[in-house]
Parts: C-alpha cells; sequence; structure tokens
C-alpha cells in the first residue's frame, strides 16, 4: 500500500510508506499447572549421593599418592640445601687457613673466624640448615657437620 505523494521540494522520489503493524496475541498458550513438573525435575538435577562419594574417593586416592612424593621432594630439597651450606664452610675454612697461615688440625672459632669468608644471610649470620640442625667445624682440615648427620634420609653430610 503505497502513497505517492509529492513533497513541496518537487522530488519524485520521495514515497511514504503506510505499515499497518498486528500485534500479536501475549501468549501464545495457556500453561497448565507446573507443580508437578517442577518436582519431577528437581529429583533429576545435581548429583546423586554415589556419584558424590566416588569422586571424593578418587580425590583421596590422588592425594594418598601425590603427599608422600611432595613429603620426599621437600626432604631432599632440604639435604641438598644442607650439603650446599657445608661445601660453603668448608671452603670459608680453607681460606680462613691460607690467609692466616694455619695448618691442618688448628683450631677454629666458628662461626666467628669464618664470618669474613662466607656470604652471611639476611640476619647477618651463617645460612643455618633448612631442616633445623645445627653447623659445626672445630679445627682447619676437618670437614664441617650438620647435627642431623645421617639421623635423616636423606643424610646432611658432605660426600
Amino acid at each position: 500500500m503505497f502513497n505517492r505523494k509529492r513533497f513541496a521540494s518537487g522530488n519524485p522520489w520521495t514515497v511514504i510508506v503506510n505499515v499497518i503493524i498486528i500485534n500479536p496475541p501475549a501468549a501464545l498458550f495457556t500453561p497448565h499447572s507446573t507443580t508437578m513438573k517442577a518436582t519431577n525435575a528437581s529429583k533429576r538435577a545435581g548429583f546423586t549421593l554415589v556419584e558424590i562419594m566416588i569422586v571424593v574417593a578418587i580425590i583421596g586416592l590422588l592425594a594418598a599418592i601425590a603427599i608422600p612424593n611432595f613429603v620426599n621432594a621437600r626432604a631432599t630439597a632440604q639435604a641438598r640445601a644442607c650439603i650446599n651450606n657445608l661445601k660453603q664452610i668448608d671452603g670459608a675454612a680453607n681460606e680462613f687457613a691460607l690467609e692466616r697461615g694455619k695448618k691442618t688440625g688448628d683450631p677454629i672459632q666458628f662461626p666467628s673466624d669464618l664470618t669474613p669468608y662466607i656470604k652471611l644471610n639476611a640476619a647477618g649470620s651463617l645460612p643455618a640448615c633448612p631442616a633445623g640442625g645445627t653447623y659445626s667445624d672445630a679445627a682447619v682440615g676437618n670437614t664441617p657437620q650438620c647435627s642431623l648427620g645421617n639421623t635423616v634420609t636423606p643424610g646432611h653430610v658432605l660426600p
């Protein structure tokens, strides 16, 4: 349904379109009682107790496998850090002996004699054993010892 009218501008291509819009009905269907359908749907939603128990059992099994590996990795890392500290103490003792003209068997005042020859931690002291042990070095030429030694696995002993 087109009406062609000319406006004052005289443009013959100006077209006014009359459109009739028919509103659709507000509801296409009439809803029925939904109480029966809602109860059936709620019974199907969610997880059953058996499914939840299976998931918890799988997570427990994975944790039982993983946790001992983490503990072993931590103990190994602590032992390696302790052995590295023992190597640094041994090197510092050798430097101390060279600079002071000490010979094998001469006593060392541990740790005061070695602090100028080793990198100190943030507290200004020798690095500590990460597993809680204490270090000792009594004489030039002796290997430094950790108090934990072979009492833990892996051992905190210089190779």
